[in-house]
This record gives C-alpha cells, sequence and structure tokens, in this order.
C-alpha cells in the first residue's frame, strides 16, 4: 500500500477563520518544521496578505508553498504580539525570519555587596564590609549592584582599570582577600588600599565604594563636589599630607571625566546603523550611558533572505533589547515600519519612556553618520575575511581532488594526561567560518587509559549512530521502483524538496592525527555504512612547525605535503588547531572537577553538600587547601572536629 500525501495547505479558508485581533502567527511545513513567525496588527489583514496578493516576492513565495499548516496567538495589543514575536524567534530561529546570532552573554561590572549597610551589621564578613568590583558575565543573581551592561569585555576592563586608579577598590577574589597577611601588588603600585591586612578604616573603604558608585552611574560632578569638600575640610584641620591625596584624586578625576566626556550625547542613547552588502548585513551600534561613550559593537544578524535594513533594523532591535536595559533614546539608520508599536513595547519593558528617531540633526547626525560608517567598514572587513576563506576551501578542494567545495567540514582530536579524564572533540567549519553552535565533547569511558584509538573510536561511533540509523530508514521507506505494482505515483509536489537527512554528514572529515588514528575513522564509517564520506589525516611534520602537516587521504592512502605557504593548509591548521583547543579546554575542566572531587571524597563525613559549600566558599580547592582551622569553621555545616579533619588531610 502506498501513503496518501496531505492535501495542501488551504490558505484562503484558513484566512476566514481569523480574527481581526492583533496577534502572531506561525507556519510550518509538512515535517512540522517551523518556517517562520511574524506578528500582526490584524491578523485577517496580514496573514490574509500571504495568499490574497496576485504576486509574492520570490522568497515568500517559496516560503508560502511549502506551509502545511498554520497556527496563531490573539494578544491585547500590537506591542504585545512584537514582544512574543521576538521571544519565538530568539527561542526557535525559524528558517525564514532574520535572527539575531548573539549567543554570548554581555559583561557587567560587580560590586559584590553594599559596604554601608554592611557596617551596620556586626556579623558581616570581611569580604562584604570591604566589597569588591570585579568583571561578571552570566546570570546577575549574586549580591550587590550591577553597572552595565558594556559593548564589550574590553570596555568593562578599562572602565574597571580607571576605577582602581581613582579610588583603590580591591578586585581580588574572597578566598584570596580571607587568606592575605600581607598587602599585594596592587597595594604596591597604588591601585588598592589593602583592606585584607586593615590598612584602610571600614568607613574611609566605604566612602571610596560609594564614590566609585557615582562615577559609574555618571555622577561624576558630585563625586568631584565631595572630594572638593573634603580636601577643604582635611586643609582646615592642617592634616595637609590627606589633602594633598585627595587633590590628586580631584586631578586624575578631572582628567579621566575630560577624556571620557561626550559632548552632544543624551544621558542614555544607542545610535544604531545598518548596511547591507554581498547577501551579508551589519547593524553596528555605539552605546553612551550617561554622558559617556561605552564604545561601539558590531553584529551580523542571519537574514534568511532579506534585503531591506528598515525590516532588518526592527528585528535586531525588538530581539537585542529584549533581555536588555533599554535607553531612552534609539537612533536608528533606516525608521523600522513597526517603529511605534515597536517604541511602545520596549518602553512597557523597560519602565519608562523609549523614543525611536531616525531623522535627526546636529551631534546625534554626527553620531549615526559614525555609525553608518562603521557598519560599513565591518561589513567589507567581513566580506574580505569571507572571501579569504572561500578561497582557502575552494584551495581545499583542489589540493584534495573532491568533486564539489566541502560546505561543512567537521575534525576530531583527543585530549587528556596520560590517559586521566579522556575527552574527544567534534568541530564544525563551514564557508562561514566556525559554527559554534554544533561543537561537540565526548567524554570518553571504558578504554585502557592512554588508549587513543580506541578512544577516537568511540567518539566517531557516538557521532554518526544517529545518522546511520537515519539513513537506513530513509532507504528502508524508498519505493521499490518494480513496474506494474501498486498505484501510479503521486505528481511531484510544488514545494521545494527538503534536505535529505545525509545532509548533517560532513562534506570532509579531519582527524588530527596519523595512520592509526584515520584508520579507525575508516572502520567505523564502513561498519555504519557512511564510505561516501572523504576522511582525511592530519599528522604532524617531524619538527611540528604549524605548516609541515602531512595530510593522509582516507582509503587511497596517498599523502600530501601542501606546505606553509598553501591556502588549504591554512584553512586545515585552523580547523585542527581550534579542535584542539575544544578538547584540551573540556579535558581541563573534567579533570580538575574530578581532581577536586577526589580530594575532599576521602574526608569522613564530607558529603556532596559540604563539599560543593566548601569549594565555594574558598573559590575552588586551591584556596580550600590554604585555609585554616577558624576559617574552615566559617562555612555552614563544619564543625571544629571535621575542620581539623580538613586542615590536616591538605597538611599532614
Amino acid at each position: 500500500m502506498s501513503s496518501v500525501s496531505a492535501p495542501p495547505f488551504d490558505g484562503k479558508t484558513f484566512v476566514r477563520t481569523l480574527t481581526g485581533a492583533p496577534g502572531v502567527y506561525r507556519m510550518f511545513d509538512a515535517d512540522d518544521e517551523l518556517l517562520y513567525v511574524g506578528k500582526a496588527g490584524n491578523l485577517k489583514k496580514r496573514v490574509g496578505s500571504y495568499f490574497l496578493k496576485p504576486k509574492l516576492d520570490p522568497r515568500i513565495a517559496a516560503m508560502v508553498g511549502q506551509i502545511a499548516r498554520m497556527e496563531t496567538t490573539v494578544t491585547r495589543t500590537e506591542a504585545e504580539a512584537l514582544l512574543l514575536e521576538a521571544q519565538l524567534i530568539k527561542s526557535l530561529k525559524p528558517r525564514y525570519n532574520i535572527v539575531l546570532r548573539d549567543d554570548k552573554s554581555y559583561p557587567y561590572i560587580h560590586l559584590t555587596a553594599d559596604p554601608t549597610r554592611a557596617a551596620l551589621d556586626p556579623g558581616a564578613p570581611p569580604s562584604e564590609r570591604f566589597p569588591r568590583l570585579a568583571f561578571h558575565r552570566g546570570a546577575r543573581s549574586g549580591k550587590g549592584r550591577y553597572f552595565g551592561p558594556f559593548p564589550s569585555a574590553g570596555a568593562v576592563r578599562e572602565s574597571l582599570d580607571l576605577i582602581q586608579k581613582l579610588f583603590r577598590i580591591r578586585n581580588c577574589e574572597d578566598s584570596y582577600f580571607r587568606n592575605r597577611s600581607r598587602p599585594c601588588l596592587q597595594h604596591q603600585i597604588g591601585r588598592c588600599t589593602a583592606p585584607c591586612v586593615g590598612l584602610v578604616a571600614p568607613e574611609d573603604y566605604a566612602a571610596d565604594v560609594r564614590h566609585a558608585e557615582m562615577f559609574l552611574d555618571g555622577r561624576a560632578g558630585a563625586v568631584m563636589d565631595e572630594l572638593v569638600a573634603t580636601m577643604e575640610r582635611l586643609s582646615a584641620d592642617l592634616a595637609f599630607e590627606r589633602a594633598a591625596v585627595v587633590r590628586d584624586q580631584i586631578a586624575a578625576v578631572k582628567r579621566v571625566q575630560a577624556r571620557h566626556y561626550v559632548q552632544g550625547a543624551s544621558a542614555d542613547m544607542d545610535v544604531i546603523a545598518c548596511a547591507i552588502r554581498g547577501g551579508i548585513a551589519c547593524v553596528s551600534v555605539l552605546f553612551f550611558r550617561n554622558g559617556v561613550s561605552l564604545g561601539s559593537r558590531d553584529f551580523f544578524p542571519r537574514l534568511a533572505g532579506a534585503t531591506d535594513e528598515a525590516a532588518i533594523l526592527g528585528s535586531f532591535i525588538a530581539q537585542y533589547y529584549l533581555e536588555r536595559p533599554v535607553p531612552a533614546e534609539l537612533i536608528v539608520s533606516h525608521a523600522p515600519d513597526d517603529a511605534a508599536p515597536l517604541a511602545e513595547a520596549l518602553a512597557g519593558h523597560a519602565g519608562h519612556a523609549v523614543e525611536i528617531k531616525a531623522s535627526v540633526r546636529s551631534d546625534r547626525a554626527r553620531f549615526l553618520d559614525l555609525a553608518r560608517r562603521n557598519a560599513d567598514a565591518a561589513l567589507a572587513s567581513r566580506l574580505a575575511s569571507r572571501q579569504t576563506l572561500l578561497n582557502r576551501f575552494e584551495a581545499l578542494r583542489d589540493l584534495l581532488e573532491l568533486d564539489e567545495t566541502p560546505q561543512r567540514i567537521e575534525c576530531f582530536d583527543i585530549s587528556h594526561t596520560m590517559g586521566e579524564a579522556t575527552v574527544a572533540s567534534c568541530v564544525v567549519f563551514g564557508p562561514e567560518g566556525p559554527e559554534k553552535s554544533q561543537y561537540r565533547r565526548f567524554n570518553i569511558t571504558g578504554i585502557t587509559p592512554g588508549d587513543d584509538y580506541a578512544a577516537m573510536r568511540q567518539a566517531l561511533q557516538r557521532r554518526f549512530r544517529r545518522e546511520s540509523a537515519a539513513a537506513s530508514a530513509a532507504l528502508a521507506q524508498e519505493p521499490s521502483g518494480d513496474a506494474g505494482q501498486g498505484p501510479p505515483e503521486a505528481p511531484p509536489s510544488t514545494a521545494p524538496a527538503k534536505p535529505p537527512l545525509m545532509a548533517r554528514l560532513p562534506d570532509l572529515l579531519l582527524i588530527d592525527g596519523g595512520k592509526g588514528q584515520l584508520q579507525q575513522a575508516i572502520d567505523v564509517l564502513n561498519e555504519l555504512g557512511l564510505e561516501g564520506v572523504p576522511v582525511v589525516g592530519v599528522a604532524k611534520g617531524e619538527a611540528r612547525r604549524a605548516g609541515d602537516e602531512t595530510l593522509i587521504v582516507g582509503r587511497s592512502g596517498r599523502t600530501l605535503f601542501p606546505g606553509p605557504e598553501s591556502p588549504a593548509s591554512h584553512l586545515v591548521q585552523a580547523v585542527r588547531d581550534e579542535a584542539h583547543r575544544f578538547a584540551i579546554t573540556g579535558h581541563r575542566g573534567r579533570r580538575e572537577k574530578a581532581r577536586e572531587a577526589s580530594t575532599l571524597e576521602e574526608i569522613a563525613g564530607v558529603g556532596a553538600r559540604r563539599r560543593a559549600a566548601l569549594l565555594k566558599h574558598f573559590g575552588g580547592l586551591g584556596g580550600l587547601s590554604k585555609a585554616g582551622v577558624e576559617e574552615l569553621m566559617q562555612v555552614s555545616g563544619i564543625s571544629r572536629q571535621l575542620a581539623e579533619r580538613i586542615y590536616a588531610t591538605f597538611h599532614g
């Protein structure tokens, strides 16, 4: 019996069931994969435009031809629909939506506690009475205040460097701070007042922290006024040496303020420009907070065929500010079509009014022109880099005599320390560069320690077993093709064919190692029925210098020596080095975790909960090993007897 294909989606009938309320619609294909998420002020009109127009854009027509079903969600306002659309795009990444590829959380400056509040609590630990200012990336769930987000790690480190010079706030880890017996180098070079050894009074340190907070809040003028008043008071009290220190601090704040204040910038403003060329879009953002420039950042969203700058900026703004603080002004190079509901949605999210402006003059026009030039320059650099990478892919194709330029290269590497904590890595490269979302690590178990061949074999089996099963299932579903049997074939579908299951296989598989490692890969692929994947071993040269690698072409055993000047060699080195980095990072993490756990597991009375509490309190095994009995007793659940046992474990 042959399966009956599902009837085509009747869009006109579906539109008649819709309401005129605002909402979000979702399109799915025959395999129930999400094609597109859209918002609408009027669902009936917006969805109807896909099926009632006589002619559609080719990209939209291709998408509509694949629709098998649609879903809608009604919202109260168009602004709510816009936020819901942004959330769905960010989490589901539909094939035909413009998607902001921004998988890194933004950095902040973290003040770990409020010293004024801690001073009122006699039981507060020293680390809270003398908080630290530190770089932070990730969830903002800890105590204290977070300043930011900053556009880059460099911007955070520059700001921290200034704060340390101006106000001498400590930046050391709490475990390091608790175990100091004398001032460190930071105090000696004038960047810390050494609260760890009591060289500064808590009230004076609290004043420094308060001034640092005011400075980060953009109130440098108020800081100056307070410092001037302090200097005059000290002079009146004849404390001329202390007054001279404050005088130098005032001069330093003035210099910093003059260097970083931007004339014409509003208190909180982002300037956003978009440029498109060669099928790539760049969105460049200049960040201003409290009248101070925090630098810029460039983004390259996935276009999915879109070519309109205004639409790209609308999608970018909705997705980018969904989980971040929103400034009062957004200056844009192209006004989004839905600028009004977008501003309304952002205002509801931020809790204050938000303006989106495209027509600006004077200083704002100057900033917008700068953002445009940044976007053009970043785009030109990206295109040049893309062309260089494409040239390297083509050179590798020619060197290996492949039929086509590979679109997906995978590379495997093994890392361990004398057989301990073996980890295999798999990295993926395409014509756009590394595809980090598809990287994988494999914790290798059940082998003889140090057996790299067995480790490689296990990693490859785990990577390709699913693809082998998928290929077998696809072959089993193919019609027999015998003449005269079964009903006539159904007419071909007008929808574009989906990529076959085998498309997840690499076009080229690189193995970091010599003939032995390469043979493991060939054996695994043969066993799984995946003989069509080209495999190449990357063996280091005798001098182990970059560029001297020998490429061993699988199955034929042919050896190639591309040399250090070859573009193909440059690509192989980049992929191999990334596989090595990814493997050794995973190995080190696994090894350290195992060593920390094993050392504490040997101590009677220290279970999983107490292990976690100890490691968290002292910042790891290093800080814990230096702690004394009294310090160990400060951890919840650690008695004197247990503290003495822990101390004895590390100190004999």
